[in-house]
């Protein structure tokens, strides 16, 4: 009983979007693969980068969150553009949705650092499987696919695909800071028909970040991301101490849901401009949820590569991945 309640709790929470608007897939390591959130990222670091996250949601909650995203992105030499391709798994009890989005950003050269002006097209596919039991087996609610009920209700299975866009604007001085504002689904659409369908609310993105060196060997980075659907919101903050810009350690609150402690390894430079990055964190749910969760993990796995330049500006390190 305890297993069919939990489900029938994060499906409506997935309809209904009162999980802190997640419709989009949520990760706390999340200032390590902006592309997801912003198409204007593409191209800004000056380096070509593939970032892969991988985040179990409230382990031993049965239904719960899984999600992976992949991403890439690198800038145009000769060109003032910057392309990116993010592909997203994300799975929350029947339901699935996954994600495959093109970028394309303008780059223009601001202030000691660069602005990325951008837009993404794909595609969205949802689905929900016809494994879905209602708590109350005698209760027919025909909104919910499934077989059940002692007359052998049953309901079709929703797998639709659509078009999907996105737009933002980022800035950044990498390693140093950055802004951006975006927003995805812009097209706001029911995917389905009928008793079974599913809306896709736009979802709004305001992200910074800002690093100070206190010497060559300690750092101190802020980071706040805001996402809304206007709807319900939800707010990270995160702190992280680096060391020696390799060892990185830190903590992000998120408002009303959970605490989270990061770890993370950057490389020296290898290979003629290489760094490889690998970060885990662990979050503690604070929500209603705790008393069923064991907390949630989260691996993130990253590479970069900073093509050599005769001139020397802002981009001519290849420690920053970001």
């Amino acid at each position: 009983m305890k297993k069919l309640f939990t489900k029938i709790a994060i499906a409506v929470a997935g309809f209904t979007g009162v999980a802190v608007a997640q419709q989009d897939p949520q990760f706390t390591q999340w200032m390590h693969n902006r592309l997801i959130y912003n198409p204007g990222y593409a191209g800004t670091s000056g380096a070509i980068c593939g970032v892969l996250q991988f985040r179990q949601q409230w382990v031993n909650f049965t239904g719960a969150p899984q999600s992976i995203a992949v991403a890439g992105d690198m800038p145009i030499q000769g060109l003032p553009l910057g392309v990116g391709l993010n592909i997203i798994s994300d799975k929350i009890g029947p339901m699935s949705t996954n994600f495959v989005r093109a970028a394309g950003a303008w780059n223009k050269k601001l202030a000691g650092g660069t602005l990325g002006i951008g837009l993404d097209v794909g595609m969205l596919q949802k689905s929900i499987n016809a494994s879905w039991i209602v708590p109350e087996p005698d209760k027919i609610d025909p909104t919910i696919p499934g077989s059940y009920g002692d007359n052998g209700y049953s309901n079709s299975s929703l797998n639709k695909v659509t078009y999907d866009l996105g737009f933002g604007a980022f800035y950044q001085i990498p390693g140093r800071f950055y802004a951006g504002l975006s927003s995805t689904h812009l097209p706001a659409q029911t995917v389905g028909s009928g008793d079974i369908k599913y809306d896709m609310t736009r979802h709004y993105y305001v992200m910074t970040g800002y690093t100070y060196d206190f010497n060559p060997m300690n750092a101190l980075g802020v980071n706040i991301k805001y996402k809304s659907d206007l709807a319900a919101g939800a707010l990270d903050a995160n702190l992280m101490y680096t060391w020696d810009k390799m060892i990185s350690a830190g903590a992000t609150y998120r408002f009303g849901d959970a605490a989270a402690l990061l770890l993370g390894y950057q490389s020296r430079p290898f290979g003629g401009g290489y760094t490889a990055k690998v970060g885990y964190s662990y979050d503690f749910t604070l929500s209603k949820v705790k008393g069923y969760s064991s907390g949630t993990h989260e691996i993130i796995l990253g590479v970069c590569y900073v093509p050599k330049i005769k001139k020397i500006t802002s981009y001519g390190d290849p420690r920053f991945l970001n």
